[in-house]
């Protein structure tokens, strides 16, 4: 086991003295050598302690074997960074500084992720009173200096309809040397608000961690909870929610299909698909009155059964579906003056795809063959695999290529589901809570990998719940994508990426 971790799977839970406390020195070079040996960080975070903090990195092994792996150690008030030779790790370092007031030393790069004020002591997180704190944005940038060279500040108020966030281009006449991207607009202090003992609220809380992924990480908080509380789904309940994600997974790249074709100007297919993204919607409001999916997860199991009306009647929709999306999408596929637009604009290739840790359709597009329905396995994908594509143009059109495979082969799994629904039970009943120990859950959310982590304390309550939304590791990947490309490309790789404001800013 690489540097001596715990070993354990996917949506299972351990006593917390079962993680190993590493020395300092063990636990960074376990790390390093570990990323360098093909094992990547899911989650790396810290508790904070009266002086310094305890910290935990969660890490997923290479070669499909579905092992996760988990260790800690304890630092005083500053920690060995190891950003500059593993830049996944870049974010995960900066967010622990924020959140614990230890400071990375020799980060390459030590600034702020979402400009929170001061925490107070031994809290660790974002206090109302705790100092004049820092305001979203308002921070030295990174300035390229010469002749013709110039600055473009865009947002955080956009002209659309959109979630804020900031963006400074730095630019020679129409070409980008340098994107660096600013968030914390949308922070609502979900993770500390988790602390503490769990609610029916809190369940709407995670629902609304990124609207748009509600069935995502509504599935691993769900996971999370059944672990701790040693229950089991039914297979139905977990046929339910595997069709939930997928329906989620359809309207989103749908929706991002249509939302590219417009960047660029073809209109045929961005109309069609604005309408067709409704129509998926309108299927998980099937299942449970919302098209967001939300009050259908349920800790135990689902909130609504899916009986044989509803089964009748996703089949004819899911038909009708296929049908007007690969109509619409093909027209994109056969114009040349968009497959122009497309190719070898906002390319972010293999190497650096792996280096600062990309996941989801976006590591798909670039070559990077990693999904956590198949890698570790959960839910109905224990039994029923999606086949995992991969791109190699690693442009904007292979990801868009990547969603559209990945719309194809959620439609086939869908089809494959409402003939072979499982009888029995779709809620099984919750119980307290386990005390001392962690769970760790992860899903293969429309954007990509979600992983969520709980420690319960003494008494069964969340002494740390850490959620890390896909967005958190791709939101690197769209600065690296402007390299070198014309500043009027950003919207189309922006699209090409579409990620999450309110997922980052937790």
């Amino acid at each position: 086991m690489s540097f001596g971790m715990k070993a354990f799977y996917n949506s299972t839970s351990f006593l917390r003295s079962e993680i190993p406390l590493q020395s300092n020195d063990a636990f960074f070079q376990g790390m390093q050598d570990s990323i360098s040996a093909g094992w990547r960080v899911c989650s790396y975070f810290g508790i904070p302690a009266e002086e310094g903090a305890t910290l935990y990195c969660v890490m997923s092994s290479r070669g499909g074997s579905g092992i996760l792996g988990i260790a800690s150690t304890e630092v005083s008030r500053s920690f060995q960074s190891l950003a500059a030779r593993c830049p996944q790790l870049d974010m995960f370092e900066r967010e622990i500084a924020e959140q614990c007031l230890i400071r990375p030393e020799g980060h390459p790069w030590f600034k702020p992720v979402r400009f929170q004020k001061p925490l107070g002591p031994g809290t660790g997180f974002w206090s109302e009173t705790d100092g004049a704190g820092l305001l979203p944005a308002v921070t030295d940038f990174y300035q390229v200096e010469g002749d013709e060279i110039h600055e473009v500040a865009v947002g955080p108020v956009h002209a659309g309809i959109i979630e804020p966030g900031h963006f400074r281009f730095q630019c020679h006449g129409e070409e980008v040397f340098h994107l660096e991207i600013a968030h914390g607009f949308q922070h609502r202090g979900i993770e500390r608000a988790m602390i503490g003992t769990p609610t029916p609220r809190t369940m709407h809380m995670m629902e609304t961690i990124a609207g748009d992924t509600t069935v995502g990480h509504g599935q691993a908080y769900c996971m999370n909870m059944e672990a701790l509380a040693r229950i089991y789904t039914s297979p139905r309940a977990e046929t339910v929610r595997g069709m939930a994600l997928e329906l989620e997974r359809l309207a989103n790249h749908i929706g991002d299909l249509g939302a590219i074709a417009g960047d660029v100007g073809y209109l045929p297919t961005a109309s069609f698909c604005g309408r067709i993204r409704g129509d998926f919607l309108n299927m998980t409001a099937l299942l449970c009155g919302s098209r967001f999916g939300r009050g259908l997860l349920r800790p135990g199991g689902v909130g609504y059964d899916c009986d044989a009306a509803i089964v009748e009647e996703m089949g004819k929709r899911l038909q009708n579906g296929r049908k007007e999306v690969t109509q619409a999408v093909e027209l994109l596929w056969s114009t040349p003056s968009v497959m122009a637009r497309l190719e070898e604009t906002g390319t972010v290739s293999e190497a650096d795809a792996r280096e600062i840790g990309l996941v989801g359709p976006a590591a798909r597009a670039s070559g990077l063959n990693r999904d956590i329905r198949r890698d570790h396995p959960f839910g109905i994908f224990r039994m029923s695999q999606i086949p995992v594509i991969t791109c190699t143009g690693c442009d904007v059109y292979a990801r868009t290529m990547a969603r559209w495979l990945e719309v194809e082969r959620s439609l086939d799994f869908l089809d494959e589901q409402i003939r072979h629904l499982p009888r029995g039970g779709f809620r099984a009943e919750m119980k307290t809570l386990a005390a001392d120990r962690c769970a760790v859950a992860l899903t293969e959310g429309w954007r990509g990998e979600i992983c969520h982590v709980a420690l319960t304390d003494e008494r069964g309550d969340f002494e740390r719940y850490k959620i890390v939304d896909p967005s958190f590791h791709n939101w690197s990947g769209l600065a690296l994508a402007l390299r070198n490309q014309q500043i009027s490309d950003f919207p189309l790789c922006n699209k090409s990426f579409n990620l999450s404001y309110c997922g980052f800013d937790l």
